[in-house]
C-alpha cells in the first residue's frame, strides 16, 4: 500500500521537526508569515515550503489581507491525532510503571540486578 504524501496526511505532516515548531509557535495565535520569518530565524521559502505542507494536511487555514498572509491553527485534525494516540496511553502508563518499580527495587538492593 502506497504511503499518503505529507503534503496531505496529518502524521507524516507533524513528522517533521520544524513543522512542529511551526505549529506550537501557530498555537498562541494568528502570525503573518513575515512574522513566522522573523520569530523563527528561518529563509521565507522555508517557512512557506512548511507552511504549505500544513495547508494541503489541513493543519493551518490562510487568511488574506491586503498583501501579507495571515496563518493559524486548525485544531481539528490534532484533536483526532490527539484522541488516537490517546487509545495507546494505558500501554505508556503501565510501561512507566514498570521502570519504576524496577528502579525502586534496583535503589532499595543495589546488589540485585536489573531486567
Amino acid at each position: 500500500m502506497p504511503r499518503t504524501p505529507a503534503s496531505t496526511d496529518v502524521f507524516h505532516a507533524v513528522a517533521e521537526p520544524r513543522r512542529r515548531e511551526l505549529l506550537g509557535l501557530l498555537s498562541s495565535g494568528e502570525r503573518p508569515v513575515t512574522a513566522l520569518v522573523r520569530e523563527l530565524g528561518w529563509p521565507q521559502a522555508q517557512v512557506s515550503k512548511h507552511l504549505g505542507v500544513l495547508r494541503g494536511a489541513g493543519l493551518v487555514c490562510v487568511r488574506p489581507e491586503g498583501r501579507q498572509r495571515f496563518y493559524h491553527v486548525q485544531p481539528e485534525p490534532l484533536k483526532a491525532m490527539h484522541e488516537w494516540t490517546a487509545m495507546f496511553e494505558r500501554h505508556w502508563t503501565r510501561q512507566v510503571d514498570r521502570i519504576k518499580a524496577r528502579a525502586e527495587s534496583a535503589a532499595s538492593n543495589p546488589t540485585k540486578e536489573i531486567r
